[in-house]
């Protein structure tokens, strides 16, 4: 076991080693130049340092709940279970980590702290800065787990290199400008197997570029709640005053991308589930021809709680009768398969099929 974690610590080592060689770093640390960078405040790192958040620059990571119980051999995500994903080499992170163009109204996320639309091109790190330093602040989250008997000491040793990111997180991170460099990055790293990337739709124009510039992730998430613009304003509280039609743009969108697609629509109990708004959201699901539809229920958890209420939530039963109401109105949908725990069912198209599993982890799962 010892000679594991070595290898293991050597080879990221190594990365680390390559990824400061780039940024004209020494190994020790020392930084030949020193830009003017989009900072996150030093109260607000405090706090999200206190909420076990890794912080850089203008950058997020964070050990999701679902990674620490994995290294604990208590269960898997859900996209685990859906797609194939490594739940214990997964790094959840965003580069654009207190910036968001919604204040939505079921967010866990510290939205409070959103104070900008823009992030200049010039003031962000490079993509290579922000993998290393994340990597570093995420190397620190999985370090303290070690001394718990409990942990499965293969699958810390193994989550130092990540095999699956996803691009989410805190803030939208479709506002981060170099965002098609920074996937082009993750894909060229040797361990990468899946990279997901997930938006709010207020971007369409990065969006565009990721297919323009060959830099689609694996698979792409479009988050959704409304399927009318009313019911869009009052959940999403949008800053754009061209939030609806930015929305529309990046539906649109979905099916000529050349990648795995996915609208995830979060219901709210007395916002957004009765069944008169079912055939909204078919119209919406058949126009965006995605390949996956993630329907689930909102979570009481995190800041939302400021905003909402337990009831808000919805149960797995009633999750279930949404998914076959719009699987039965959209007619292109099947179920697939469902997560009660998550409190999630996923529909599958038949018309643009592809295969759930993700061919990269194949020989792993």
């Amino acid at each position: 076991m010892a000679s594991q974690l070595a290898v293991k610590t050597n080879e990221y080592n190594i990365l680390i080693q390559i990824h400061s060689k780039y940024l004209g770093m020494s190994c020790s640390g020392e930084t030949v130049e020193v830009n003017e960078l989009i900072q996150i405040k030093p109260k607000i790192i405090q706090q999200l340092k206190k909420a076990k958040y890794g912080v850089a620059d203008h950058s997020t990571v964070e050990l999701c709940h679902w990674t620490k119980k994995s290294f604990k051999n208590e269960g898997d995500c859900y996209k685990h279970k859906f797609y194939g994903i490594s739940t214990h080499r997964c790094m959840e992170f965003s580069p654009a980590g207190m910036f968001c163009e919604n204040r939505c109204i079921y967010c866990w996320r510290p939205m409070e702290f959103y104070d900008s639309l823009k992030m200049e091109p010039d003031k962000v790190a490079e993509p290579r800065e922000i993998v290393t330093k994340l990597m570093e602040e995420r190397k620190k989250l999985i370090v303290g787990h070690y001394g718990d008997p409990r942990q499965d000491r293969q699958k810390l040793d193994e989550s130092l290199l990540p095999s699956h990111y996803a691009i989410s997180l805190s803030g939208e991170p479709t506002m981060y400008p170099k965002l098609p460099e920074l996937i082009k990055y993750l894909k060229s790293l040797p361990q990468t197997k899946s990279i997901f990337l997930v938006t709010n739709g207020q971007e369409p124009e990065m969006i565009q570029r990721l297919q323009d510039e060959d830099a689609l992730p694996t698979q792409i998430y479009l988050s959704t709640n409304a399927g009318d613009y009313d019911s869009f304003m009052k959940i999403n509280r949008p800053r754009y005053k061209d939030s609806w039609e930015r929305w529309n743009k990046s539906l649109d969108l979905l099916s000529r991308l050349d990648t795995r697609t996915v609208i995830r629509i979060t219901l709210i109990r007395d916002y957004n589930n009765g069944d008169d708004t079912i055939p909204a959201f078919a119209s919406m699901i058949n126009r965006a021809n995605a390949h996956f539809i993630e329907v689930k229920s909102y979570m009481h958890i995190g800041r939302s709680r400021n905003r909402l209420e337990r009831d808000n939530m919805l149960n797995m039963d009633e999750v279930r009768h949404f998914a076959t109401k719009l699987v039965k109105q959209s007619g292109i949908f099947s179920v697939m398969d469902e997560s009660e725990i998550s409190r999630i069912v996923i529909l599958q198209n038949k018309k643009r099929f592809i295969d759930r599993w993700i061919s990269a982890y194949a020989q792993t799962n």
